[in-house]
C-alpha cells in the first residue's frame, strides 16, 4: 500500500470529526484541584521500584477507559525525584500482559542503562539496574521505547517525570515545594470517542502526520484547576503528547521566565511572551502571579508538528482544508491567598554554565528526516526514514568516539520534526542558518527541527553496538513508522 496526496487529503477529512469536537470543553476548570502526581524521593534511600500495571480510568466522568500506569497510579506514574550526583538502584517491574522497555529520557547513562527498545522487560520479570547519576539538576522524564510500540504505549500511561536536584534551590531563589509553588504539568492531548473513552485507532494520516487528540489532560487529568499562592510560581512543563506541539503563553499576558531547558538551568531567566514546546521537551518557567490575580496557561492555534515547515506540504497553522483553530486553555491557576508564600520575587540570576561546546575539528554528520510519499509503505513499517533508512533493530548506523563532540546537521524535509538523542545532552547551534531561538539556549535533548537545524553532541557515555543509543523522530508514529537510528559510542 503506498500513500498519495489523495490519501492525505481523505485522512486530513476523516480526521475532522475529531478536530471539530470541542477541545476547551474539557480543558476549562470546574474548580476541581488538580493532583500532583506522588513523589518518589531516592535522594535518600538511593533505590526506588516502579511496578508498571493494568488499570481503567474514567477521566471524563462519562466512561471508563483501558489504562497503564505504575504503582498506585491507573495512568502514569510517580515522579522520580533523584540526586544529580549518586548512585540509584532501579528495580521496574512488569505486570503488563506484553514486554514493554522504558528509557530515561534525558538521563545520562550507558547504553547498558539508557532503556532503549534492545532491553525490554517480559511479563512477569523484573529488570533491575544502577544508574550511575552525574549531570546537572533537570526536569526529565521516563516512557516506553517499545520496538514498534512505543506510541501505543505511551498513549496508554506509560510515562512519568523525573526531577533531578542538587538541593541548592533555595539558594538559587526558586520555588521548590513540590505541589505547592513547584508544579509538574505533564501535558498530553488524548482522543476521546462520543461516550467518553479514550481510544488510540490511527489511521493513514495520523501514521504520516502524528496521532493528536481532542482533550487535553494535565498529569492524566481533565477540567482541573491548579491552586497556587500568591507569589512567584514555578511551572515544570513536560510534553508527554504522541504528536502535538504546544505554545504556551499567559492568557493574562504575562511574561513566561525561562528558567531552564530539557537538560538544566539557565545562566539568568529570560521572559517570552510564549513558548513552544515539542513531544519529548521540558521546560521550566516562572510566573509572576504578586498581583494575587488568577491566569490561565494557554497554547496557541492547535498545532501538531505535521503542520509546521516553512511551504511544505502543510502551511502554518492548520490542516489541509481547515481553518487554523482558535488558542485552547491548558491549565486556570487560580490563587489561593490561604497558600503561604515563599518567593515573591524573580531571581536575577541562577548561576548555571550556559552551552560552550569546542567544535573545533569536529566530526559532521548529516541527517534527512524522511516521510513516505508515494512509493514508500505504510503500514509495512517503512513509512518514515532517515537518510533513506528505516530503523532496523540489527543495524547499526555508526560508531562515535566517547569524549568527543561532533555537529550534526538535521534536515526535516517538508515537516517539523522533534529530534531526540539518547545518552547525550546538545547545544544548538542554529536554526535554518540563522541565530538560535531564546528557547533553545539552554543544554537541550531533543530540539524541534522546523526546516533544519545544526547541534553539537558531546558524547561522553558508552554504549556497545548490542545495547547502542537511539536517535529519532519524538513524534512517536513516526519513530514506530521507522523515523529512528542506532549508534554506539566507543
Amino acid at each position: 500500500m503506498t500513500l498519495t496526496r489523495r490519501d492525505l487529503i481523505a485522512g486530513a477529512g476523516a480526521a475532522g470529526f475529531v478536530a471539530a469536537l470541542p477541545m476547551a470543553a474539557w480543558s476549562q476548570g470546574r474548580g476541581t484541584a488538580l493532583q500532583m502526581p506522588p513523589l518518589l524521593d531516592a535522594t535518600s534511600s538511593g533505590a526506588f521500584e516502579l511496578v508498571a500495571r493494568t488499570g481503567v480510568t474514567d477521566f471524563l466522568g462519562r466512561a471508563p477507559s483501558s489504562t497503564w500506569g505504575f504503582n498506585d497510579q491507573t495512568f502514569l506514574g510517580p515522579i522520580l525525584r533523584l540526586g544529580t550526583d549518586q548512585t540509584v538502584n532501579a528495580s521496574v517491574i512488569n505486570n503488563l500482559p506484553e514486554p514493554f522497555a522504558l528509557h530515561w529520557h534525558g538521563l545520562l547513562v550507558p547504553g547498558s542503562a539508557d532503556g532503549g527498545p534492545h532491553l525490554p522487560i517480559s511479563p512477569s520479570k523484573t529488570w533491575t539496574v544502577d544508574l550511575n547519576i552525574n549531570q546537572p539538576p533537570a526536569t526529565l522524564w521516563y516512557h516506553s521505547h517499545t520496538h514498534l510500540r512505543t506510541a501505543d504505549h505511551v498513549q496508554k500511561g506509560l510515562a512519568g517525570g523525573i526531577h533531578l536536584t542538587d538541593g541548592r534551590d533555595d539558594a538559587r531563589g526558586l520555588p521548590s515545594d513540590y505541589g505547592i509553588d513547584d508544579l509538574t504539568l505533564i501535558i498530553q492531548d488524548r482522543r476521546f470517542d462520543r461516550g467518553g473513552r479514550m481510544v488510540y485507532d490511527p489511521g493513514v494520516h495520523d501514521e504520516m502526520m502524528g496521532f493528536t487528540g481532542n482533550v487535553i489532560l494535565v498529569n492524566g487529568q481533565a477540567g482541573r484547576v491548579a491552586a497556587v499562592p500568591r507569589g512567584i510560581i514555578r511551572l515544570r512543563l513536560l510534553n508527554g503528547s504522541n504528536a502535538r506541539v504546544y505554545d504556551l503563553a499567559s492568557r493574562a499576558g504575562k511574561s513566561l521566565h525561562l528558567i531552564a531547558t530539557d537538560s538544566g538551568f539557565l545562566d539568568r531567566p529570560r521572559a517570552l511572551d510564549s513558548l513552544r514546546l515539542a513531544p519529548g521537551e521540558r521546560a521550566e518557567v516562572l510566573v509572576d502571579l504578586t498581583n494575587g490575580r488568577d491566569d490561565v496557561l494557554v497554547s496557541g492555534a492547535n498545532q501538531s508538528v505535521a503542520m509546521m515547515g516553512g511551504g511544505g506540504m502543510m502551511g502554518r497553522g492548520g490542516t489541509m482544508g481547515s481553518a487554523p483553530q482558535e488558542r485552547f486553555d491548558i491549565l486556570p491557576l487560580r490563587v489561593d491567598t490561604s497558600l503561604a508564600v515563599r518567593i515573591d520575587r524573580l531571581p536575577e540570576s541562577i548561576g548555571a554554565t550556559m552551552p560552550d561546546l569546542d567544535t573545533r575539528n569536529a566530526v559532521r554528520r548529516d541527517f534527512s528526516l524522511q516521510t513516505g510519499m508515494g512509493g514508500m509503505m505504510v503500514r509495512g513499517r517503512s513509512f518514515h526514514s532517515i537518510n533513506g533508512h528505516s530503523f532496523e533493530m540489527n543495524r547499526l548506523n555508526f560508531t562515535a568516539k566517547r569524549g568527543t563532540t561532533e555537529i550534526w546537521t538535521i534536515d526535516g524535509q517538508m515537516m517539523g520534526h522533534p529530534f531526540h538523542i539518547h545518552g547525550a545532552m546538545f547545544q544548538v547551534l542554529s536554526e535554518n542558518g540563522g541565530p538560535v531561538s531564546p528557547r533553545n539556549l539552554g543544554w537541550k535533548d531533543t530540539v524541534l527541527v522546523d526546516g533544519r537545524a545544526q547541534i553539537a553532541v558531546r558524547f561522553d557515555q558508552a554504549a556497545s553496538a548490542e545495547k547502542p543509543f537511539m536517535f529519532h523522530c519524538h513524534i512517536l508514529e513516526h519513530e514506530d513508522g521507522g523515523m529512528m537510528g542506532q549508534f554506539n559510542v566507543v
